[in-house]
């Protein structure tokens, strides 16, 4: 554990992990802008013949994380971990998009359970806003470490 706080203390990956978080947050915002407005957009326009609330906001937040989910996976392979597609060069991006949709599920559940929480005490969208802020660190940290994380090249004799 010691190495581990070694290496996390260290300048140089203290700057690499708040630039490439800094990015991450980027996409976030960007993504945020897409779920936002596809959630506003199905809430009033696509899904506005159902009368039940709660159905559709269920609906209008699934169309809305699934936008945003595609937005954030390209810009975040693209963009924020793009130093690191030389090393997933064997795996197609389909196989890597449905390794960051898995690694995402449980920010993206816990997305949900926060709107539907916050919900009845504020506006939906902004209700939907706080519910991607408290999923956003753990997405981070799940895609980090697996999604895109770095693969050493094994020497021989490793």
């Amino acid at each position: 554990m010691r190495l581990i706080a070694r290496v996390f203390a260290h300048p140089w990956t203290e700057w690499l992990i708040r630039q490439r978080f800094m990015k991450f947050g980027i996409v976030g915002a960007s993504g945020t802008v897409v779920n936002l407005s596809v959630l506003y957009l199905a809430q009033e326009y696509l899904f506005i013949a159902i009368e039940a609330p709660h159905t559709r906001l269920n609906l209008s937040l699934m169309v809305a994380i699934f936008f945003a989910t595609v937005n954030n996976f390209l810009w975040n392979r693209a963009w924020t971990w793009r130093d690191r597609q030389q090393h997933h060069r064997h795996r197609s991006q389909w196989v890597q998009f449905g390794q960051y949709a898995m690694a995402c599920w449980v920010g993206i559940a816990l997305q949900v359970l926060f709107t539907k929480i916050l919900v009845v005490h504020v506006h939906y969208l902004l209700a939907n806003a706080i519910a991607i802020l408290l999923a956003s660190v753990f997405n981070f940290a799940v895609n980090d470490l697996w999604t895109f994380h770095h693969r050493r090249k094994l020497k021989a004799g490793d």
